[in-house]
């Protein structure tokens, strides 16, 4: 095949980690630690807020950024402490019809990969205990997650690396992600795009591009 031209599909898969493999969310931890749910969405949304953890996902050290919190908020010190130190304990929730996807596109022998933005710890976890509790997290060839690498989707660099690790060129595989905006970030340096929104709706679509799901 000549530089420049594309396959007419793909023959890999690279997913994205939470909200489409995993159900991570802070509430099936703080569940365990609050009694009124409206003190723990208040915890979520003031304390914990999503502009302090994406901050990890780009790189930040999650322990340097829970001492800088707990100094804020010094009443909340072991509520804060919990976000990065029981970390896996909002990712307990697999999609079972995305498990099971997972598991046609092994059988029908396609290569499997993880692209996540997410804090490096999340690194330790998928290389141990994600596999006992998912199972179906031990058919991935290989991952790169963004808090790791100091690259985070949809910035170019960190599709490249994925390909560089798998050693597969962009057009040669299909990304799926629940983000639009990381769609299209994939699909500008080459890869095959799917907005993921159910199970149903990626597996046809993946069947579309002529994978076994």
């Amino acid at each position: 095949m000549s530089l420049g031209t594309s396959p007419s599909n793909p023959t890999i898969a690279v997913f994205d980690f939470g909200g489409v493999l995993i159900d991570w969310n802070p509430r099936h931890l703080y569940r365990k630690l609050f009694a009124d749910p409206a003190e723990m969405e208040r915890f979520l949304s003031e304390v914990t807020t999503n502009q302090w953890h994406v901050l990890q996902d780009h790189g930040g050290d999650p322990a340097e950024a829970t001492r800088r919190l707990q100094a804020c908020h010094p009443d909340k010190k072991d509520l804060i402490a919990a976000f990065y130190g029981r970390f896996d304990e909002m990712c307990e929730r697999a999609f079972p019809e995305m498990a099971a996807l997972v598991e046609r596109l092994h059988a029908g022998g396609t290569p499997l990969y993880l692209l996540s933005n997410a804090p490096n710890l999340l690194d330790p976890w998928l290389r141990g205990p994600a596999r006992q509790r998912h199972p179906f997290l031990g058919l991935f060839k290989d991952y790169v997650v963004s808090g790791l690498v100091g690259h985070s989707k949809p910035g170019p660099a960190i599709y490249d690396l994925i390909c560089r690790a798998g050693g597969f060129r962009p057009d040669e595989a299909v990304f799926i992600d629940d983000i639009l905006a990381n769609v299209e970030g994939a699909r500008a340096i080459g890869m095959h795009g799917i907005h993921h929104r159910s199970a149903a709706e990626t597996a046809a679509e993946l069947r579309s591009l002529g994978l076994p799901a």
